[in-house]
């Protein structure tokens, strides 16, 4: 077997935890099952994780960049903040319709760790996580777009982590891709109208009072 930088063999194992789970179950995943799916032997994956809960957080963290990697690049400045909020949900959204049972696992994951004593930190780090990441996407558009938020940022951020995890379980039940694409349009609106424009600002700021020796 090819020797590998340990940081690159964790990634190999995680991704084949992903694969396995996503086909298989979390319960039914085990250590043996996960080595085999990525091709190596037991004592490999074992010097890799020091636990089922070191590894089930890396399988959290890396599902959710997935997705941010596609989001990012989606969500460069365009015409109008709204297209650009738009982009950035559609990208999200054509990974859930690409891999939906990736995005199943998420909910199958987080029911695993509440119901699992001792796991119960897994849970609340996964949904952390995904107002951290709504945060980081927040501040991109903000930044490249030279606009401010009329909300704080981490309210914003967990209002859209809500709305899309329940949206995302909505259509893995309901499959009505018509009836989500309608709701994020009008999620778009809504993010569009809680945003100001600096720049406008800056132009229709009223001057400052003249001074009584300038008024002369």
């Amino acid at each position: 077997m090819a020797r590998m930088p340990l940081a690159q063999r964790r990634r190999q194992l995680t991704e084949a935890a992903i694969r396995a789970m996503a086909r298989d179950g979390v319960p039914k995943t085990t250590t043996r099952s996960i080595a085999a799916e990525a091709g190596v032997s037991l004592s490999v994956f074992h010097y890799c994780f020091d636990s089922k809960q070191a590894l089930l957080e890396s399988v959290i963290e890396t599902i959710t960049e997935h997705y941010l990697t596609v989001v990012k690049q989606a969500i460069l400045p365009r015409t109008t903040l709204r297209e650009t909020v738009r982009a950035g949900f559609q990208a999200y959204w054509d990974h859930v319709r690409a891999h939906p049972a990736e995005h199943m696992l998420t909910y199958e994951l987080t029911q695993y760790a509440l119901r699992e004593p001792g796991f119960e930190h897994l849970a609340r780090r996964q949904h952390e996580l995904y107002c951290a990441t709504y945060a980081e996407l927040l501040e991109q558009v903000c930044l490249g777009m030279e606009t401010g938020l009329r909300v704080p940022v981490p309210v914003l951020a967990r209002y859209l982590a809500a709305m899309t995890d329940g949206l995302t379980l909505n259509f893995l039940v309901l499959g009505d891709a018509a009836a989500a694409a309608a709701i994020l349009d009008m999620v778009s609106d809504h993010v569009a109208g809680l945003v100001h424009d600096e720049r406008a600002a800056a132009v229709v700021r009223p001057a400052p009072p003249l001074s009584p020796a300038q008024a002369r």
